[in-house]
């Protein structure tokens, strides 16, 4: 074996080493002979890498003490139903999906998963460590694509995997993940760029001031990490959908982080940020340079030619404005498995905030309201996941349905019917500098972006 020396207070993610944290640190001195993947890292790196195997990052799922309805289930991308792809489990993990003409439609959820193809597991085996994809969240410059086992299988390999001496060299480009890293993922994530999340865009790699004071060059400079990372390849934060936490006892926030409770000189404002989160004055709009997706109906499909593929039905927008509503940071989500429920209009509830007026914790917080038409079982009235990555060649979203069915709960003879649904997402990222945020007219003038009736309140309150 060749051996390779390193140094071991190098954590692969953010081990809190000052020249990591500044994602300077590489290992072109360190590094020695040829990189064979993982397990070049882990004759260094095992701690990191077992640490890993157990994170939301690599498990999809994780506890949920935020979750009121989830009675101490651990959860997570990999069990819930989202209105998105609606779940990554079964054939929907791994595999090429091609055209009839032999274009590449889809490669499975896991080209977003940091592993190498594997379904993750939770034992430290040498086989399951050797799964983890150190290089796609350390390594600039590094690409993978999918290519066919000998086994008759796939995996996730770099796309240099021929060329020795260009994946060696990638290899020794090691550092703390940098925003461009961490937007490999989290920005194509929902079928196309910003399409998820909405406040997450390819732009915010290197952003100007105005677009986001936090991540510019000339304001903050921050990167993802800086925020959301944590010891042991735990990661701080989640939102409202988001139904997992990594860190629960390691909170995220604007006054406990940086700003503390009185971040203003103006004490008006600073009265205001006791009910009023930092985030609903300072994102005024989202989707500022790539739309977003605001609606997804499945049950409505046809045909792309410019895609070559079967597609639903999505309605974009740009520069939205985000819906308001109390939050106490304990949220609710449809599990699957169990009936749905459903809000006043009768689309059923995918994730909502739980908080109000009259409850002291709560605060008025901005969020992406994402609609959707998804499938229901007609007699348990449980939702069902659609076999997606097929039905972008073969086009039969009945066929889709049945298979997300038969994946997902073993049911191979089922009835089922469409329906809304409604999902809140929280407004996180985007933050604009104090002189381009919110103004007093924007929510106490005539054309209000706040519903005071939602809110709880008979009308405007400045108005008493």
């Amino acid at each position: 074996m060749t051996t390779r020396t390193t140094i071991l207070t190098i954590a692969l993610l953010l081990a809190g080493s000052p020249v990591a944290a500044a994602g300077k640190y590489h290992h072109q001195t360190y590094m020695r002979g040829d990189f064979e993947g993982t397990k070049t890292c882990l004759e260094c790196h095992r701690e990191e890498a077992e640490q890993f195997i157990s994170s939301q990052h690599y498990q999809w799922e994780g506890a949920t003490p935020d979750l009121a309805n989830a009675d101490g289930q651990r959860l997570g991308k990999m069990s819930m139903i989202n209105d998105f792809c609606t779940n990554p489990s079964g054939h929907q993990w791994i595999g090429e999906v091609k055209n009839a003409e032999g274009k590449v439609l889809a490669k499975g959820c896991s080209s977003c998963h940091a592993g190498l193809g594997k379904l993750p597991g939770n034992e430290p085996t040498d086989e399951e460590l050797e799964n983890v994809d150190c290089l796609i969240c350390h390594a600039s410059g590094y690409r993978r694509n999918l290519y066919p086992t000998d086994e008759g299988g796939w995996e996730w390999r770099s796309i240099l995997w021929k060329n020795q001496e260009g994946l060696n060299s990638v290899a020794k480009r090691i550092s703390a993940p940098t925003r461009t890293m961490c937007l490999r993922c989290h920005s194509a994530s929902g079928g196309g760029p910003n399409y998820k999340r909405g406040d997450l865009e390819y732009v915010l790699r290197d952003p100007e001031r105005s677009f986001d004071v936090h991540m510019a060059g000339e304001g903050g400079d921050l990167s993802c990490a800086d925020c959301h990372g944590s010891d042991d390849h735990r990661v701080r934060g989640h939102g409202v959908d988001l139904v997992a936490s990594d860190a629960p006892d390691d909170r995220l926030s604007c006054d406990g982080d940086c700003h503390g409770v009185t971040p203003h000189e103006d004490e008006d404002l600073n009265r205001h940020a006791v009910r009023v989160d930092c985030a609903s004055c300072h994102i005024p709009t989202f989707a500022k340079e790539d739309p977003t997706d605001m609606r997804r109906d499945w049950s409505d499909v046809s045909y792309s030619e410019e895609k070559g593929r079967h597609v639903y039905s999505v309605e974009l927008a740009s520069n939205v404005v985000p819906v308001y509503a109390w939050h106490n940071g304990e949220n609710r989500s449809q599990l699957p498995g169990q009936p749905v429920e459903r809000n006043e209009l009768g689309e059923v509830i995918m994730a909502a905030p739980i908080g109000s007026r009259d409850d002291p914790n709560s605060k008025i917080k901005p969020f992406k309201l994402h609609k959707g038409v998804l499938p229901v079982l007609d007699d348990r009235q449980w939702l069902v996941p659609i076999g997606t990555e097929e039905f972008y060649a073969h086009g039969d979203i009945d066929r889709a349905v049945r298979e997300g069915a038969e994946y997902y709960y073993g049911m191979d003879d089922i009835e089922y019917s469409w329906t809304e649904t409604s999902r809140y997402m929280g407004i996180y990222h985007e933050v604009v500098p104090k002189e381009d945020a919110l103004k007093c007219r924007d929510c106490h003038g005539r054309k209000s972006r706040l519903d005071w009736e939602a809110l709880g309140y008979e009308k405007d309150p400045s108005n008493d």
